[in-house]
């Protein structure tokens, strides 16, 4: 259901060089399928999340997402493709501060159909075990609390897929294990393939599989 073919990336320099960061001939993801990428820190990992999710444009390569090659896209069309199949999970969270916790997961429903489906995002913000702080905006919210909002929002638009960038590095060591298992399990319940990105090993060690990105990825 992820499928990337002769993905290249690279960044321009300040002197007018190419610096390249990513070389991957083939990087797939089955359905319904969990899996961990681990790498040393400016190996690209959150580069390559970025190209899945068309954040960040591949130079060359195909990047199927349901079959669909976003990598020769408009940007109009990667957008689209990445509100309705692609939820993302970030380091920081990125939730808007004037809204409450469920607006956020609401608000996030917009951008794939351009409708918010009320009953869905109570049931999101109560799964993560927000329903009591729902009308809470993010700024009345622990560390921890904003990333199970930020997880709910990811998955509001019933994605095929969730990329999850360093989802424990901003939380408190004691409940990092409470977001690993609540993400894990959200997916599994939704059917979501997941690819999460992470330098802890006692995370990676949970899951069946490991990629190692220096493993997959041609530049060194």
């Amino acid at each position: 259901m992820l499928e990337l073919c002769d993905v290249k990336k690279s960044y321009q320099e300040p002197d007018g060089g190419t610096l390249p960061i990513l070389d991957i001939p083939h990087f797939a993801v089955k359905e319904g399928e969990q899996m961990v990428l681990v790498g040393r820190s400016g190996c690209g990992k959150t580069t390559l999340l970025h190209t899945i999710a068309g954040i960040s444009k591949a130079d060359a390569g195909k990047i199927l997402i349901d079959g669909v090659d976003i990598a020769g896209m408009s940007e109009a069309g990667v957008d689209r493709v990445r509100a309705e199949k692609l939820g993302y999970v970030f380091q920081t969270f990125n939730l808007l501060p004037g809204f409450s916790a469920l607006e956020n997961v609401m608000l996030g429903m917009t951008f794939a159909h351009g409708r918010k489906d009320r009953q869905r995002a109570e049931h999101l913000i109560a799964r993560v075990g927000l329903a009591h702080r729902k009308t809470h905006k993010p700024a009345a919210l622990s560390v921890g609390e904003q990333q199970r909002v930020a997880v709910a929002r990811a998955l509001a638009n019933k994605p095929s897929i969730l990329l999850a960038d360093e989802p424990t590095a901003n939380i408190d060591p004691r409940n990092q294990q409470n977001i690993i298992d609540l993400i894990r399990e959200t997916c599994r319940e939704e059917g979501v393939s997941l690819v999460l990105v992470t330098h802890s090993t006692e995370v990676a060690g949970q899951f069946e599989r490991v990629d190692k990105l220096e493993e997959i990825n041609k530049v060194k």
